[in-house]
């Protein structure tokens, strides 16, 4: 028995449309990484980036479990001397709710060289509108 590996010319992706109206952050976003990286895919090679599309609708609407809500705070370096920001969860829903989930997304993500590729393929909307009607993406519960 042989092993066969996928290329990457043979890949055909679909789009996945995921509303995160009430959804969990942490669950929500292994999820999304599970199909960026193609991990539920049949002919997945790690090599080969086989992973799907995703858009994330309603990213203001994402909520979180325990006192995450009050006590997350999410951290920045500037790189200079005395250049840390902190922002807190609350403040970063009001500002950019899509920069939540991207972050969780991106830590769930392997770090190697695809990891840029495959957040090129995830799209986060503030609100329940997305400019993405054309690709007909496929609903998905997560």
């Amino acid at each position: 028995m042989t092993t066969t590996f996928v290329r990457t010319e043979d890949i055909t992706r679909r789009t996945h449309l995921i509303d995160a109206n009430g959804k969990v952050l942490g669950r929500l976003a292994t999820r999304v990484a599970t199909l960026l990286m193609g991990k539920d895919r049949a002919d997945y090679t790690p090599h080969a980036d086989p992973g799907d599309a995703v858009i994330i609708i309603n990213a203001e609407k994402i909520r979180l479990t325990g006192k995450k809500e009050e006590e997350k705070i999410y951290k920045r370096f500037t790189g200079y001397p005395g250049g840390l920001k902190e922002f807190p969860f609350k403040m970063l829903r009001e500002r950019h709710p899509d920069e939540i989930i991207l972050h969780a997304v991106k830590g769930m993500l392997p770090n190697n060289k695809l990891t840029k590729r495959m957040l090129g393929r995830l799209w986060v909307y503030r609100g329940p509108n997305h400019p993405h009607a054309a690709q007909k993406p496929v609903p998905l519960s997560v």
